[in-house]
């Protein structure tokens, strides 16, 4: 996903989703030779189109994903109510530290402590920015209660907090998304979540999306296969068993027509993964 934003960024400014100058830091040697060869156009193209079709749908679904979430982290934010932001799986992403709008906001990222630590390694080595924009919530959601563990970090659950859930659902337990939706349902009314998820068919043996078999593959062989999808005709009522209320919910395809336009190559593949907004509902 690095490597995806790195090649967005390279592109022309007017052209581009995002620019992201923290990616390439977070890039092993390999890929980042990778990326220096990509500065070329002509190379960038050669690798771009040698990407999309090794794994179809991948990088165009990730970088409009990107887009479609600084979007609704900058609308939100800029029309006031929201006093924090959780990004829950932070991983390597850097919003934190390239979104103006989050530059004056408390940002709580939420990860194992591990991989916490490296990118807070990376963002020193690759970057001037300050590094205490972040305050860091190390947790394993598969064993910890996210609730203690932002408690402790000064999280307030009566201020109104936006959440962001993004590339992680797939990888937990069922469990641990249960335990998840839960407590931000248990936050400020109108508190949002904007999460992604696969739908649950693309984990099954007889999956009918194009591809499915290659992707659990390759997952399988990186050692980290995905384990959680939903069912996208029952999220509504799933949500609403956890406080929240559905705002809206599109597969890849629709938000990458919207920001990659009518490229019809670049809307194929990877139809089964989806990008949700649920509000907390407002209790009596």
């Amino acid at each position: 996903m690095a490597l995806f934003r790195v090649l967005e960024s390279q592109r022309a400014a007017g052209a581009r989703l995002f620019d992201d100058p923290f990616a390439v830091g977070f890039l092993g040697p390999g890929l980042r030779f990778v990326a220096w060869l990509s500065r070329n156009p002509l190379l960038r193209g050669l690798i771009t189109r040698l990407i999309d079709a090794l794994w179809p749908g991948a990088r165009s679904a990730g970088v409009a994903r990107t887009r479609l979430i600084d979007d609704a982290l900058d609308r939100a934010l800029d029309g006031g109510g929201f006093e924090q932001v959780v990004l829950l799986g932070a991983g390597f992403d850097a919003r934190a530290h390239r979104l103006p709008c989050l530059a004056q906001m408390p940002v709580f990222e939420v990860d194992h402590p591990n991989t916490l630590e490296e990118k807070q390694r990376r963002i020193e080595s690759h970057s001037a920015s300050p590094t205490d924009r972040s305050i860091y919530v190390a947790l394993d959601f598969n064993r910890q209660p996210l609730g203690d563990a932002l408690a402790k970090a000064g999280f307030d659950p009566n201020r109104c907090a936006f959440f962001v859930l993004e590339g992680v659902t797939n990888y937990l337990t069922a469990e641990a998304v249960d335990s998840l939706l839960r407590f931000v349902g248990s936050t400020a009314p109108r508190s949002r979540l904007l999460f992604t998820y696969v739908h649950r068919d693309v984990l099954s043996a007889t999956s009918r999306f194009p591809g499915a078999w290659l992707l659990r593959r390759t997952l399988r062989r990186a050692s980290e296969p995905w384990t959680f999808g939903l069912d996208p005709s029952r999220l509504d009522s799933y949500l609403g068993e956890r406080g929240l209320v559905l705002v809206r919910d599109e597969g890849s395809r629709e938000y990458r027509e919207r920001y990659l336009g009518g490229r019809e190559r670049l809307l194929e593949g990877y139809e089964f993964y989806r990008a949700a907004i649920a509000d907390v509902v407002p209790r009596p």
